[in-house]
């Protein structure tokens, strides 16, 4: 081998435009070996979408840097010690990397520095997945912010996010035949039974051209933003949690792209909010990392959660019986993704209506979303349980009937998804139940046959859930 190399580590951030490891290793015009590790002892263990997605973007990459004359090594182990292999291997001068800020990659960081350490490497990690670092934002009183309004006030003090890097279009890369690399079907990302993601093709396009896409579209409405957002059954969102989860585009993009749409409406700037909320999902896993299995709230420590498995599994198949509920889980089910308001209106119904652990909704999600983000994932669902920082407080108890009336009057998106209602008239669609029998036959829908009755009575379960929650707030 010639010189010693700079070894880059990618993990989440496969995308070559503003990617500040390879920017920098770029600049010392050493030459480069680019690498990811999977670490299927990583805790939470990768859910089956996100093992999809990250398969497509991998071969993304890995085409993107075959046109520059390069090669992905791809290796699979303990994290921190694969690379120490790798970088040991190459006799690499240098190990760069983009930060984590999940407790398990935290501490397989510290690891790898340590290892690095002693044989005189230098080990070096940036910024680059988020807006502003979590470790550098404090209220007065020199501890970390618990509310989301004054985090985010905070953070608008500070300096503008800083404007992305170039593309990389070029490096220099190491020769590296003799090195042995994994192919992508070694890492078995992929089932080899049951394919259910293989259907995700139909919906994504995983990678940097994909988020690029995406973001260009979404700028086209964005001034709709404000009131389309709420809507399941119109393409109001911008369809970039996933892109944004992978780093197969910074935020940095997204914040510069966004912020000079300014339009005539709050659009714009209620989607920099949002960004807002992903920072801050960030923020509190990494001062408070035991919101990924405990609640944030200590208190709810003791809390009378039930263990009601027949309605878990109702809900997990989108049969509870409740359009709304239902028509999010099977968009879930078939695309990998949902709404953001019915992500809401179905987390709601489990956990204060059904009583069932938090843990249980966010395990699903974590394994079906392609978004499935730790910190995302986490806060949001304490945040509908009540039990989380910023907390939609016990009484909020969002009715998945008034929310379809609301928000998807025309019965659209149910539709959709529950073709088996389409024929029902838009009056009796968000609760088919209440809907007289000769309508029903009109409509072709027979209860328990061709839709089921609801699973849970939502006036008592509101009435027993507050009840609940009263008490132990009382105790």
């Amino acid at each position: 081998m010639s010189e010693a190399p700079i070894l880059v580590c990618l993990r989440n951030d496969l995308r070559l435009a503003d990617h500040p490891p390879l920017f920098a290793a770029k600049q010392t015009n050493r030459q480069i070996v680019v690498c990811y590790v999977f670490d299927e002892k990583a805790t939470p263990a990768l859910g089956g979408a996100s093992r999809w997605w990250l398969q497509q973007s991998l071969a993304s990459m890995q085409e993107k840097l075959a046109k520059m004359g390069g090669r992905l090594i791809l290796r699979r182990g303990k994290w921190a010690e694969t690379v120490d292999c790798l970088a040991k291997a190459l006799n690499a001068e240098s190990v760069f990397w983009s930060r984590a800020y999940e407790p398990y990659y935290l501490k397989e960081e510290e690891l790898l520095k340590k290892k690095l350490s002693k044989r005189g490497i230098e080990a070096k990690r940036f910024g680059g997945s988020l807006l502003f670092e979590p470790d550098a934002i404090y209220n007065q009183a020199g501890l970390p912010f618990k509310v989301f309004t004054p985090f985010w006030k905070a953070c608008l003090k500070l300096p503008e996010p800083k404007a992305p890097l170039k593309n990389i279009t070029s490096l220099n890369f190491m020769p590296v035949e003799e090195i042995t690399s994994l192919s992508l079907d070694d890492l078995s990302l992929l089932p080899q039974e049951e394919r259910w993601a293989d259907k995700f093709h139909s919906y994504w396009l995983p990678g940097e051209k994909g988020a690029h896409k995406n973001l260009k579209t979404f700028t086209q409405c964005v001034d709709e933003y404000d009131h389309e957002r709420d809507v399941p059954g119109v393409e109001g969102t911008s369809q970039l949690s996933p892109h944004l989860h992978f780093g197969e585009i910074s935020p940095r993009q997204v914040w510069h792209t966004i912020s000079v749409l300014g339009g005539e409406g709050n659009g714009a700037a209620n989607y920099l909010r949002e960004l807002g909320w992903r920072e801050f999902s960030y923020y509190l896993l990494f001062h408070w990392p035991h919101i990924v299995n405990k609640p944030f709230n200590t208190k709810f420590e003791g809390f009378p959660w039930k263990k009601d498995k027949h309605l878990l599994k109702r809900w997990q198949q989108g049969e509870t019986g409740i359009p709304l509920v239902d028509a999010g889980m099977r968009q879930l089910w078939e695309t990998g993704w949902m709404h953001n308001r019915v992500r809401m209106v179905v987390a709601s119904l489990l956990v204060k209506n059904g009583m069932v652990p938090w843990q249980e909704g966010e395990k699903y999600f974590w394994d079906t979303l392609v978004d499935a983000d730790l910190a995302s994932n986490s806060a949001s669902w304490q945040w509908v349980a009540g039990c989380g920082a910023d907390a939609a407080p016990y009484f909020r108890i969002f009715n998945p009937v008034t929310q379809s009336q609301k928000f998807d009057a025309r019965g659209d998106y149910i539709r959709r998804w529950l073709p088996e209602l389409s024929k029902l008239p838009d009056k009796w669609i968000h609760a088919p139940w209440t809907a007289p029998q000769a309508i029903l036959e009109q409509a072709g829908v027979k209860l328990d046959h061709d839709y089921p009755s609801p699973v849970i009575d939502l006036a008592e379960s509101r009435r027993q859930a507050l009840d609940i929650y009263q008490l132990f707030k009382a105790g």
